[in-house]
C-alpha cells in the first residue's frame, strides 16, 4: 500500500486539540507562493496498522461511564446526551471538523436535524455528522461475495475508499465469514460501518427465504450491533439508495 505515501503529495495530515481533550485529524494542503495552506476534512484514518490489530481505540476513555450507565438501563446515545444539554467528545470532535461550535452540533442533534452515528461498541471511530446544516457526506460500498474476496481484501477496499473521501462504509458481504469480516472491517474503520442485517439472516438459514424467522433476524440485528455496527433494518433491494 505504498501509494498511500504518495496519494496527496502537496498535503499532510496534521491534529488539531479540542478542550475536552480531542485531538482531530484534518489535511493542510500546502498553496503555491507564500499563501496559508487550508485545512480540509479526512476520512482516511491511522495509516499502517495491520490488520490483525486493527486501529487504535480512540473513543476507549469516552466509553467507561457511558458502559456502566447502559448497565443501568439510562440512554447513553449522543441524542439523550443533547437533549440533557451536555456536549459529548464526539459533538466537540464533530465541531473542530466541520469548523463549527460544539454548541450548535448539540443543538442539532437535539433538535433531531442531525445524527452522529457512533455505535459505543465502535471504539475505532472518528466521529461525524449527518444532517442538514453540515457537509455533504459521501458513502461507499464494501463486501464479500460467494465467488471472491478475503478478509484482508475487505480491508484493502475500506481502505482506499476512506483514503479518497468516504464519509461511511456499508459491509454488504454476502459471502461466507460474514460475521469475521465485518469484524475486522469495524476493528479496522474510523468511518461509521453500516450493514444489511438480513444478508447475513439468510446466510444463517442457507439462503432459504421460506426458514428465515422474526427471531433469527432479530438476533442477527443485535449480533451487528454489538459488534459496533450502523445496521439497517431495510430489505436488500433498497438499501443503496436509503443509506445514502
Amino acid at each position: 500500500m505504498s501509494q498511500f505515501s504518495t496519494a496527496f503529495p502537496n498535503s499532510r495530515k496534521v491534529l488539531i486539540d479540542g478542550p475536552q481533550g480531542v485531538s482531530v485529524p484534518m489535511r493542510e494542503i500546502a498553496l503555491s507562493g507564500e499563501r496559508t495552506p487550508i485545512r480540509v476534512y479526512d476520512t482516511s484514518g491511522p495509516q499502517d496498522h495491520p490488520v490483525a490489530e486493527g486501529l487504535p481505540k480512540l473513543r476507549e476513555p469516552w466509553m467507561a461511564s457511558r458502559r456502566a450507565a447502559a448497565r443501568r438501563g439510562e440512554a447513553v446515545t449522543q441524542l439523550a446526551y443533547a437533549r440533557r444539554g451536555e456536549i459529548t467528545p464526539e459533538m466537540e470532535f464533530v465541531g473542530i471538523r466541520e469548523g463549527l461550535p460544539a454548541d450548535f452540533v448539540r443543538d442539532e442533534v437535539a433538535r433531531g436535524r442531525a445524527i452522529i452515528p457512533s455505535n459505543i461498541n465502535h471504539l475505532e471511530l472518528e466521529p461525524m455528522i449527518i444532517g442538514r446544516n453540515f457537509l455533504v457526506k459521501i458513502n461507499a460500498n464494501i463486501g464479500n461475495s460467494a465467488v471472491s474476496s478475503s478478509i484482508e481484501e475487505e480491508v484493502e477496499k475500506l481502505r482506499w475508499a476512506t483514503l479518497w473521501g468516504a464519509d461511511t462504509v456499508m459491509d454488504l458481504s454476502t459471502g461466507r465469514n460474514i460475521h469475521e469480516t465485518r469484524e475486522w472491517i469495524l476493528r479496522n474503520s474510523a468511518v461509521p460501518i453500516g450493514t444489511v442485517p438480513i444478508y447475513q439472516a439468510l446466510e444463517k438459514v442457507g439462503g432459504r427465504p421460506e426458514d428465515l424467522t422474526w427471531e433469527i433476524y432479530r438476533d442477527t440485528l443485535i449480533e451487528q450491533c454489538d459488534q459496533g455496527s450502523t445496521t439497517s433494518p431495510c430489505t436488500p433491494a433498497c438499501c443503496c439508495a436509503t443509506c445514502r
